[in-house]
């Protein structure tokens, strides 16, 4: 008896995966655990096993296919055994895919033809069609030279043609030389490029760009502070070795942000309706992670409530998960707030767009020297930029503003943060 193989659920938020590309065929032998196609949510890529040994007797979805989660995908079994009740509503193709048949046989290619021969008869008179002789009075051909292969010994374009390939003598110029031509135009090459086709997850980040910057009063204020303090301390913890070694500058913003934000819950929240903001508790931190698959965003829970070192050893693992692909889809979701790191990048500032539905986003910039007096004395110092986008419809400029005061606040005087 056939059986089926469903489309898994990756994750409890999620509802339907995308096909990415089926790695068996039709009419393959598979065994328990052998990998039957890739596919995908709108945020990681999984690779589905075969639950079932056998040979796969049909293929209901194809590539690229969105497909609800414990849907049948293909019915595997021994040949011959019917699989039509496994066959899911608003399948793809209503026929689902058999093995290839054998194609009729083509009817043997024709023989090549002889070289074309003249349809014209001795003593016919010549007959030239329009295009013929328009052809022949560019060339300078004498198209009565050519033969004739077109209907009752007509000459045609493909006569002329000929004869013009042959080498047929120029006609002598019966009128006088006519002004020269003008020159050709340069041939312009033609543009190479390539049409790639956007990923599921590629698709989703599309989709909530455009629904973030489509439905949201967004601007954008720029702010800075002296690092000297974090650098400071990062040299301390890199001097220490360990896993305290390996905490960042980034990981002390991502400390301070969850420190700060809880002063200002409206920067802390989601958009449930156009007129329903949801203030969080705690901190669910989102962290932008760059991966070859586009951008994801995991969380970090209650970052409010953990230590420097317990969020840095977080960020490292989800980012390392989200760039393998191997990340639970419930991981990127939830987040409060979003912090994007483009520092390493040398952005000195940019306009981060805020993950619906969040009402805010900070960007974090990298470090550049500027001048400032201090006591009188004009000095340098190291100033790292920070960039909040917020929603104006739930959060307006004064307290928008007061938050990344205060956060710079924070950072500048890390060391006493640390201590509260």
């Amino acid at each position: 008896m056939a059986k089926a193989v469903i489309m898994p659920k990756a994750g409890i938020t999620v509802e339907s995966c995308i096909i990415g590309k089926w790695l068996k065929n039709v009419g393959d032998e598979v065994k328990v655990g052998d990998i039957l196609y890739t596919y995908e949510t709108d945020k990681a890529s999984f690779e589905c096993e075969s639950t079932e040994e056998g040979t796969i007797l049909a293929i209901f979805f194809n590539d690229g296919d969105e497909v609800p989660c414990f849907t049948n995908v293909c019915a595997i079994g021994k040949p011959g055994e019917n699989f039509d009740d496994l066959k899911p509503a608003g399948a793809a193709s209503a026929e689902a895919p058999k093995a290839e048949e054998k194609a009729p046989e083509a009817p043997a290619q024709a023989e090549a033809r002889p070289a074309a021969e003249s349809t014209a008869k001795p003593g016919d008179e010549i007959k030239v069609s329009p295009r013929a002789k328009a052809l022949a009075e560019k060339a300078g051909v004498n198209a009565s030279d050519a033969t004739a292969t077109g209907p009752d010994g007509r000459i045609i374009e493909r006569d002329v043609r000929k004869l013009m390939e042959e080498g047929a003598p120029v006609k002598a110029a019966a009128e006088p030389a006519k002004p020269a031509a003008e020159p050709a135009k340069a041939e312009i090459p033609a543009p190479e490029f390539e049409d790639v086709k956007f990923s599921g997850i590629r698709k989703a980040i599309a989709r909530s760009m455009t629904q973030s910057l489509s439905t949201m009063a967004q601007l954008t204020n720029h702010h800075s502070f002296d690092a000297t303090a974090i650098q400071a301390f990062r040299k301390e913890c890199k001097a220490a070795g360990g896993d305290v070694g390996g905490i960042t500058l980034g990981d002390m913003v991502l400390y301070a942000v969850s420190r700060t934000l809880l002063a200002f819950p409206d920067l802390n929240a989601n958009m449930v309706d156009d007129t329903t903001l949801r203030r969080f508790k705690h901190v669910n931190l989102g962290v932008a992670v760059d991966t070859p698959r586009g951008l994801m965003v995991p969380t970090i829970f209650n970052a409010d409530t953990k230590s420097l070192l317990e969020i840095s050893r977080e960020v490292k693992t989800l980012a390392e998960a989200a760039r393998s692909g191997a990340i639970s889809p419930d991981l990127l979701t939830g987040g409060s707030f979003t912090v994007s790191n483009l520092g390493s990048t040398g952005v000195e500032m940019f306009t981060p767009v805020i993950n619906p539905p969040q009402t805010a986003i900070l960007g974090v910039c990298g470090i550049t020297q500027r001048v400032k007096e201090e006591n009188g004395q004009i000095k340098l110092y190291p100033a790292m930029g920070l960039s909040l986008t917020y929603d104006h419809r739930a959060v307006d400029g004064s307290p928008a503003s007061k938050f990344v005061k205060e956060l710079c606040q924070n950072l500048e005087k890390f060391t006493l943060l640390l201590a509260k």
